[in-house]
């Protein structure tokens, strides 16, 4: 018989670095460190020459032409989760390297080769099946209640004065699929700046870093009016306590990690029009109208109660139940 688990788990959580990317594998890992005893590794991966492009079976010797902040060799992990392209030259490879002892995880489609993965955790707007994937409601993600309470108490002086009801702002910005053009900001700016003061409330305002800069600065300057913060990027992020202090919630249409975060706190939310846009995101933008999450935002603020939406627990909880069976399995 071979040795039983050990009681501390090893996991690697593997991206580009890019924050959300990186947010889907640090949420599910951590989430998979609540439920058991765990230490997590983050690994930051990127390709020389751009061969991150180049297909998978053109790589014969990943590790040799490997851009990372820490090693990718032994010892390896007990459970490695991998997203982004640029992790999946790896994450296929991982399984055969450690001789079949790490435990494969991969969030979002990997487009082919399901057999490589223990384990696929995809959105469930991508449609897609197999006896190792679990689909989940958007993308893991690193809320927490843990998160909410420390940086709203952290954050209390700066929002504690602010009029309520208080409603945050999280406004995304330019990717393949949407755009938010001067035009489109300035409408927007007008729109939410309205619908705030009818309510004689505050705003909480979060910009990411695909939010190109003139509709950072239109918005910036079209809510100026209206009592609240509108968070300029320096020091401390307050993006965690700007969603637990909010009464209710605006997020642009154009990220799923967006939504997906502010439906952990189980509060309304309203999702701003972009330019652009894409079949995956209706089918998701859809799901969540369904399961009484999320509304279009028409000009006006409603209130509403949804139970919180808990995907990346419920996704560790299937990762580590995988986890034992075949550790269960092996030990036979």
């Amino acid at each position: 018989m071979t040795e039983g688990p050990s009681p501390h788990l090893t996991i690697w959580a593997v991206s580009d670095g890019r924050i959300g990317i990186e947010a889907q594998v640090l949420g599910l890992a951590e989430a998979v460190a609540r439920q058991r005893a765990a230490s997590v590794v983050v690994k930051r991966v990127g390709w020389r020459w751009g061969l991150g492009r180049t297909p998978l079976s053109l790589i014969p010797f990943p590790r040799l032409v490997l851009r990372a902040d820490s090693p990718i060799a032994p010892p390896w992990p007990d459970i490695w989760i991998g997203a982004g392209r640029a992790s999946l030259p790896l994450s296929r490879r991982v399984r055969r390297w450690s001789g079949g002892r790490t435990f494969v995880v991969q969030t979002q489609d990997p487009r082919r080769g399901l057999a490589a993965f223990d384990l696929v955790v995809p959105p469930v707007h991508d449609a897609l099946t197999g006896p190792n994937v679990f689909p989940i409601v958007g993308a893991p993600n690193r809320m927490s209640a843990q998160g909410f309470a420390r940086d709203l108490a952290h954050f209390r002086p700066q929002i504690d004065p602010l009029p309520a009801p208080r409603v945050a702002m999280i406004v995304g910005g330019k990717s393949r699929s949407h755009d938010l053009r001067p035009e489109r900001a300035r409408a927007m700016a007008a729109e939410v700046a309205a619908a705030v003061q009818a309510i004689g409330g505050s705003l909480l305002v979060s910009f990411t870093r695909r939010t190109p800069e003139p509709a950072r600065r239109i918005l910036t300057e079209g809510l100026a009016a209206v009592p609240g913060w509108i968070w300029d990027g320096q020091g401390d992020n307050p993006y965690f306590a700007f969603l637990a202090a909010a009464d209710s919630i605006l997020v642009t249409e154009d990220s799923t990690n967006l939504a997906t975060d502010a439906a952990t706190t189980g509060k309304p939310i309203h999702v701003l029009s972009m330019d652009g846009g894409g079949r995956k995101f209706d089918r998701f933008h859809q799901d969540l109208r369904r399961r009484g999450i999320a509304r279009p935002f028409t000009g006006s603020l409603a209130a509403w109660r949804y139970p919180p939406l808990d995907e990346t627990n419920r996704a560790a909880a299937e990762l580590l139940r995988r986890f034992d069976a075949r550790r269960a399995a092996s030990s036979i």
